[in-house]
């Protein structure tokens, strides 16, 4: 099918359209800059202009931003909206984060129903911060849970500021499909934090993403002293993400379905340990001992429509560990 794919340069989109190539569908990716848009085509040599292309949509929370970008010729017939709002420096996190990810969400799916009936499906990037009670945790999350935080609580700081804007987007898109009755059914994919290899032509060391960070910092010596709590207990493979993502775009019974991603618990004496054992010339760099941090009676995450509907394995700790540092030793050298 023909898709678009928002914000084509983010850490999850990247492996997204890898992903969406390799099932076969053409993609027509947005972009902040001609300069990413032009990175992306040439890191596929291989991939023709009519399976592979990209628009400029300079910010998403601008009113009818994605009008021009929806129409096509042929007609798209699925949307993976994963663009987010992009800031290094959040200081106003209603301006810089809640406004621009409510705002981007709506701008898309009224440019959708308005220029594109052909759309049959959205897949939506949303995150397990926007189902996180971090003030009473159950003893297994589902996905008919919601993060309690409220705007005016989320517009208070960027911690919550971020949780917020995976949850009021999230929750106005569900909202929108319910009142406005589109042509497209709606999916979202719910991941806590995201592991996996960085796309080599799209970033630097300082650049990695937020997830990714702690591995960064073990490898370049900035955990020798003291290893950093680990914060949250939960991870998730990249690639497991996109294909997930893709699938829900493929599957028929996605429709209207959040779905939880998750792999197993971890810590960060954990990772550290499969560094020493895969990377042994990294030992230096890395604390001398470490000791899990993991808390007693840590809550459940059940992720089993994700497991039956879209039919993903999660991958192990030990393999996402490798091929994340790798990616970044590459950068690094």
């Amino acid at each position: 099918m023909k898709v678009l794919l928002t914000g084509g340069s983010g850490f999850i989109a990247t492996h997204c359209l890898e992903t969406l190539l390799r099932h076969g569908h053409s993609v027509v990716t947005t972009v902040r800059s001609d300069e990413k848009g032009r990175r992306i085509l040439a890191a596929h040599p291989e991939t023709s202009s009519d399976k592979l292309s990209y628009t400029i949509v300079k910010d998403i929370g601008a009113p009818a931003a994605f009008d021009e970008a929806i129409k096509s010729n042929p007609h798209f017939e699925g949307v993976v909206h994963c663009a987010s709002p992009f800031h290094f420096d959040i200081q106003d996190a209603k301006k810089d984060l809640l406004d621009p990810a409510i705002n981007g969400t709506l701008n898309l799916m009224r440019a959708i129903k308005t220029h594109a009936p052909s759309v049959r499906r959205v897949v939506v990037t949303s995150s397990f911060a926007a189902m996180l009670n971090m003030e009473n945790h159950p003893d297994i999350y589902t996905e008919n849970h919601w993060n309690p935080v409220t705007y005016e609580e989320a517009a208070s700081n960027p911690t919550d500021g971020y949780r917020g804007s995976k949850t009021f987007a999230e929750k106005a898109a569900w909202k929108f499909v319910e009142e406005e009755k589109p042509n497209f059914t709606l999916a979202t994919i719910n991941p806590p934090l995201v592991f996996g290899p960085i796309v080599h032509y799209l970033n630097s060391l300082d650049r990695t993403n937020t997830s990714n960070a702690r591995f960064r910092d073990m490898i370049l010596g900035k955990m020798h002293e003291k290893l950093a709590p680990t914060g949250t207990f939960y991870w998730v493979d990249v690639y497991d993400v996109a294909l997930a993502h893709v699938r829900a775009l493929e599957t028929e019974g996605a429709a209207g379905h959040r779905f939880i991603t998750s792999g197993s618990r971890f810590t960060n004496a954990e990772i550290v340990n499969i560094m020493k054992t895969k990377f042994p010339e990294l030992s230096t760099k890395l604390p001398e001992t470490c000791y899990s941090d993991l808390p007693e009676g840590l809550y459940d995450i059940d992720t089993s429509k994700a497991r039956e509907i879209l039919d993903i394995e999660f991958s192990s700790l030990d393999q996402c560990v490798e091929s994340t540092v790798k990616s970044l030793l590459k950068i690094q050298t």
